[in-house]
């Protein structure tokens, strides 16, 4: 029969042996944790180095070329010398502050429409019982679709020839409409179709976190009397504000970078009225071969798509502590 061991047995062993009993499973996995990292890095070694190429690199190179005079010739373009001129004549075209102002109306309506629907749609879609898997399904058809061929579609429906929207006014006595060749219609219109693309991604993310809630709670409302509206208001948005924040967030990043549906749609017009940052920064660049300014076009569009990121997040945890606290 074995006794325990005392206190003053273990202070009799031995040190090296209570030394090499104790460090070397601490060793062992010590070389164990520095294998594994030396093969996490060889495995992100390759992604590293195409993140790199693709995106680190020209990333960097365009903010060199928007702070280098870019000289143009036949055989291409060099940068010599660092100036500032690019962002001052940025600072002082029109065009550039219309685009800015533009693009971030444009974001922050967008934005707020496909949240408002798409948590809608969500909580009609957390309600069904029968037939969620399929309407999951058809909402996935707007998203999924290139947004060049969303475009493409919604260019056919406004079309003032031949568009549904034409024979559908026409049929009700109200003319024909050029819904693209003014201002005001042209930028409802590419408002419209973005809503339509991204208002189902907005609903899928904010359904996940709607499942993701506890049955007790609605119940304990529901006990308690309170309505479906006060339910929601009161127990489920705040317990949604991180879920509806991601979604917030890739939406901005999104509708910061609008390109495609004014580039197909309206090419920027009427005259520049549906010209944002991205599309200001195309032509700059590619049609009226300013590198420089071009450059600087896109660097401050990534600048300012950081910053208001930043503040985003920092207003969303700021919110997050005071209702912790």
């Amino acid at each position: 029969m074995s006794t325990p061991t005392t206190t003053a047995q273990l202070a009799a062993i031995p040190g090296a042996a209570r030394g090499r009993s104790a460090a070397a499973p601490v060793g062992k996995h010590d070389a164990n944790r520095k294998r594994l990292a030396r093969l996490g890095w060889t495995f992100s070694t390759p992604a590293f180095l195409v993140v790199g190429a693709f995106t680190i690199f020209p990333i960097g190179f365009s903010i060199a070329m928007s702070i280098s005079h870019v000289n143009v010739s036949g055989s291409g373009f060099s940068l010599s010398g660092v100036t500032g001129s690019n962002y001052n004549t940025l600072v002082h075209a029109a065009q550039w502050r219309y685009a800015l102002g533009f693009t971030v109306v444009y974001t922050i309506i967008t934005v707020l429409v496909e949240i408002v629907l798409g948590t809608c749609i969500a909580l009609v879609l957390e309600r069904l019982t029968k037939g969620r898997g399929l309407m999951m399904a058809l909402l996935l058809v707007p998203w999924s679709m290139i947004t060049v061929i969303s475009a493409e579609l919604w260019g056919y429906i406004y079309d003032a020839s031949y568009g549904v929207l034409d024979q559908i006014f026409s049929g009700i006595g109200l003319g024909h409409p050029v819904i693209l060749g003014t201002s005001t219609s042209a930028i409802v219109a590419m408002m419209v179709a973005d809503a339509w693309k991204t208002t189902p991604f907005v609903a899928i993310i904010v359904l996940a976190g709607l499942v993701m809630l506890p049955d007790e709670l609605y119940e304990a409302a529901e006990v308690d009397g309170a309505s479906s509206w006060t339910a929601f208001w009161r127990i489920a948005f705040p317990l949604l504000r991180p879920t509806i924040a991601l979604a917030v967030l890739f939406r901005i990043l999104q509708a910061f970078g609008l390109f495609d549906l004014p580039f197909v749609l309206t090419q920027g017009g009427p005259g520049y009225s549906t010209t944002s940052l991205a599309v200001l920064g195309y032509n700059t660049m590619f049609q009226d071969l300013d590198f420089g300014p071009g450059a600087a076009v896109a660097t401050s569009t990534a600048v300012l798509v950081l910053i208001g990121c930043l503040l985003f997040l920092r207003v969303f945890k700021a919110q997050v502590g005071e209702e912790e606290s």
